[in-house]
């Protein structure tokens, strides 16, 4: 019998890293489901591209700050494909803000969307996961955020809490046959900027990269790719650093 091909749910993927994950497990063979919160011809773009490798793609427009949209949208993924077998937790807010500054409304809205999305979706797609005894979720933190982000307290302590999450998750679910990783990038180049040129806090972030260069959405996608594959199944519970040999 033919092995039913799977099915990977990626927020934010409507360009830069999310959309080059999404085309990446699209070539791969994946069904994709193509996550935005507000521009649905990008999404609509992707699902195109991601279509040309002969899978299928839809687009699920939502809030994946808000636990009813997240239910939503993989309620509906899984009606019409039976599981989400791969979660990509992609989608962050950075706003820059002073520390004393910020509301309470500003700190809970980026907690929603950096954080409790990762916890929501993985508590939505996780049941049909451990039925099929298989599953990927890859969250994504970040150098920076890791680091300690001036001005930008509550994306650090966000993606300090994504961490948190994938090591406990990993734990929990690896008897299961379910991985749980995070991918932290270093400085990536968004879609449109490798030909322009940088910004001074840009150009800082690169003088920390041994590479000399910004990655691209492509090389992060690349163990996005490797993670959610049957050779990355021993890869379980691991923050991988994907940012050119900066220290963090």
């Amino acid at each position: 019998m033919t092995q039913q091909r799977r099915t990977a749910f990626i927020t934010g993927a409507g360009r830069n890293i999310g959309r080059a994950v999404a085309l990446g497990l699209a070539e791969d063979g994946f069904n994709v489901v193509i996550n935005g919160s507000a521009d649905r011809a990008a999404c609509d773009a992707v699902a195109e591209a991601a279509r040309g490798f002969g899978v299928d793609a839809v687009v699920a427009m939502g809030d994946v700050g808000s636990l009813a949209e997240c239910d939503r949208m993989a309620a509906d993924a899984i009606a019409r494909f039976g599981a989400v077998d791969v979660l990509v937790n992609n989608a962050a807010l950075r706003p820059a803000k002073s520390f004393l500054e910020m509301t309470e409304a500003e700190w809970r809205r980026v907690m929603a969307v950096d954080l409790d999305a990762a916890v929501w979706l993985s508590r939505a797609c996780l049941p049909k996961m451990l039925e099929r005894g298989w599953g990927r979720i890859v969250n994504f933190t970040g150098m920076n955020a890791m680091q300690g982000y001036g001005g930008r307290a509550p994306v650090s302590v966000a993606k300090h809490g994504v961490h948190g999450l994938t090591k406990a998750l990993s734990k929990e679910f690896g008897p299961k046959g379910i991985t749980v990783n995070a991918i932290s990038p270093g400085p990536i180049a968004a879609d449109g900027e490798a030909d322009v040129p940088m910004t001074a806090y840009r150009a800082a972030a690169v003088a920390k990269v041994p590479a000399g260069r910004e990655g691209t959405p492509a090389e992060v996608a690349a163990i996005a790719r490797m993670l959610v594959s049957d050779g990355g199944a021993y890869v379980n519970g691991q923050m991988l650093q994907v940012n050119g040999g900066a220290q963090t």
